[in-house]
């Protein structure tokens, strides 16, 4: 593993920098306004960003000038991750461990905002289909997941609902649970 890879890995690896992720789908924001919607301190919002930053998890996306002083605007680039990697190039590896336990203790805070009785999915399977099924599959998911990610408003926006989506789709080794097909 790289140093960048464990750079990534550890940025990824707390639920507040994904709550983070996910506000800056929707908009490029700066650390006072990250702060105030996630009820962070300026100094704890400024932390996860650059951490963010650092591990090109965020981009810059301007700057405002704001009290004599200049503030960057941050925001996800959902849209490489959304991209199938170009021939040739290598693959994307599998969500890290850590980010994945950060994720599941997300999923729990998430959960508890669900509206009762309104309309949802939840779905898992672990199973065997065909070739031709799986790429449909993958391909249907990738362009829900595209389409929240190109729709995603800022916190609030008038005429908007607070949802949360959450997918991960991958093939698996045949022959057992572990990643070298191995029994476990």
């Amino acid at each position: 593993m790289t140093g960048d890879e464990i750079t990534a890995m550890r940025a990824l690896a707390h639920p507040m920098r994904l709550r983070i992720l996910s506000l800056l789908t929707g908009t490029a924001m700066s650390a006072a306004e990250v702060a105030r919607e996630l009820g962070l301190t300026h100094a704890n919002a400024s932390y996860h960003l650059r951490l963010l930053a650092d591990a090109d998890e965020l981009v810059v996306d301007g700057e405002e000038k704001i009290r004599g002083g200049v503030a960057k605007r941050y925001r996800y680039p959902h849209e490489r991750d959304l991209t199938p990697p170009e021939a040739g190039a290598p693959a994307r590896t599998g969500a890290p461990t850590g980010y994945l336990r950060a994720l599941g203790k997300d999923l729990e805070r998430r959960s508890r905002s669900r509206v009762p009785a309104s309309q949802g999915l939840s779905s898992d399977l672990e199973g065997w289909v065909d070739e031709a099924t799986w790429e449909e599959a993958l391909e249907l998911v990738t362009r829900a997941a595209r389409l929240l990610h190109e729709r995603n408003r800022p916190p609030r926006t008038e005429g908007t609902v607070h949802v949360s989506a959450t997918t991960l789709a991958f093939r698996m080794h045949d022959g057992g649970d572990g990643a070298d097909g191995t029994r476990r």
